[in-house]
């Protein structure tokens, strides 16, 4: 697993509606990939403790947080958005898997104009400490329902990722469980185990994917742990969104750059990166070749056997930021499908637009935000480059798309393909009768 730029990420999510539902621990993985969309900064401690808050890098409050009373009650809401011209990201704070305030949201989600292209999902603590002494078996039973009518709302095109739980401290001191509650919550770490077991075999039995994040983070605990029990810091939510990104990327069809992996990320930390700061990396010139050839091989000492021949290196097959095309000769004849720039839109890749996105159910006096493109900041900058050689000025220039995504943007079969070429097969049932969509 390689570890993704922010300008990678975004044209990995390029026209992409993603949809986060969750805990606080969802909210730090909606903040995260905000951030992630913009700069190649991290988290800071305090954007990790603030909730409610009426913007967080230029995304907005749609409904709940500061807006009303904020409280760790079981009726808290909190709706975020943030919207760019190619990017679409909303989180909503869910303390029951499956309730009436969920199918308000989901019946949001079915009947707006754009469907979710990626939803990602989890709900385990809330549902086993603050409902009362059945709260394990109304788990059970609400995550039969929830994935059931996930079944019937989501659109096939649709990929929901649920995350399981990821682990807890021995001693829990969170805001979201009341002092009185703590003692009755001293058999939570092995109950979220139990509960991830559970949730994962409803998931697949529905044919959604399941990302294990307790198995990812059960050997960090004592590093990467807040010291409330709950929480995780930011170089673990980093790592979370790359293990997040590359299941996507899987799902989609997208061959990911090869270069060096992301596996010290969260046991030594980005290189001179930290809260807040821009993460500094060496460019590659080219993302199918290194920036630098290597040197050549010294020849082998007299009378030793010869060295054996180099291995010659794989060739990615679909390369996540395609080279520029060759020039075109007047006599070739133009192809049936022409490559569409990236400022060309289909009838789907029509740019997001804050005002397209009205909530009927959730209201909010805050304007939306005007900005439709990035701009790094002030004391961002890049390695340096080497020398590229000269090459030819081509008498044809048109630019990529945005992302290849292994298989024609025009006819898309199936909610998603494989990289390895054939599709992978959706094991979701259509149901019995579609409902209709309210007019």
């Amino acid at each position: 697993m390689v570890h993704l730029l922010a300008s990678e990420v975004r044209q990995l999510l390029h026209n992409k509606f993603v949809v986060i539902l969750g805990d606080s621990v969802q909210r730090a993985v909606y903040k995260d990939l905000v951030l992630l969309l913009q700069k190649d900064r991290l988290l800071t401690l305090s954007q990790l403790k603030a909730k409610g808050e009426y913007s967080f890098e230029q995304d907005e409050l749609v409904h709940g947080g500061k807006q009303g009373r904020m409280h760790n009650g079981t009726h808290y809401r909190e709706v975020r958005q943030f919207c760019s011209g190619h990017h679409l990201v909303r989180f909503y704070f869910l303390t029951r898997v499956y309730s009436d305030y969920l199918e308000a949201i989901l019946e949001e989600l079915h009947s707006g104009e754009h469907d979710p292209d990626l939803v990602i999902m989890n709900s385990c603590l809330w549902d086993l400490t603050r409902y009362g002494e059945d709260s394990w078996p109304n788990y059970l039973q609400n995550l039969e329902s929830l994935f059931g009518r996930l079944r019937q709302v989501l659109p096939e095109s649709c990929l929901l990722v649920w995350n399981t739980a990821m682990p807890v401290g021995n001693n829990i001191n969170s805001g979201f469980l009341p002092p009185e509650l703590r003692p009755a919550a001293s058999g939570l770490k092995t109950n979220v185990i139990e509960a991830n077991f559970y949730s994962s075999a409803e998931a697949q039995k529905h044919g959604f994917d399941v990302l294990d994040l307790h198995f990812h983070f059960r050997r960090h605990t004592g590093k990467y742990l807040q010291p409330d029990g709950v929480h995780w810091n930011e170089r673990a939510h980093r790592h979370l969104s790359q293990l997040l990104l590359a299941h996507v990327a899987d799902a989609w069809g997208v061959e990911l750059p090869q270069r060096d992996p992301v596996g010290k990320c969260i046991k030594d930390g980005p290189a001179r990166g930290g809260p807040g700061r821009r993460l500094e990396r060496q460019f590659p010139a080219c993302r199918d070749q290194p920036a630098f050839p290597p040197p050549p091989r010294p020849l082998p000492p007299p009378g030793c056997c010869p060295l054996p021949p180099t291995p010659s290196p794989r060739p990615p097959q679909f390369p996540l930021l395609l080279p520029n095309p060759p020039p075109i000769p007047l006599h070739q004849v133009t192809p049936p499908f022409l490559v569409c720039p990236q400022d060309a839109h289909f009838p789907s890749d029509r740019p997001f637009q804050s005002d397209h996105f009205s909530l009927n159910h959730f209201r909010s006096d805050i304007r939306p935000s005007t900005q439709t493109e990035f701009a790094f900041d002030g004391d961002f900058m890049f390695s340096p480059q080497p020398p590229r050689p000269p090459f030819p000025q081509p008498c044809y220039q048109q630019r990529a798309p945005v992302v290849h995504r292994g298989f024609p943007r025009y006819c898309p079969r199936g909610p998603y393909m494989p990289w390895r070429g054939r599709p992978r097969t959706s094991k979701r049932r259509a149901p019995a009768y579609r409902e209709p969509r309210p007019q």
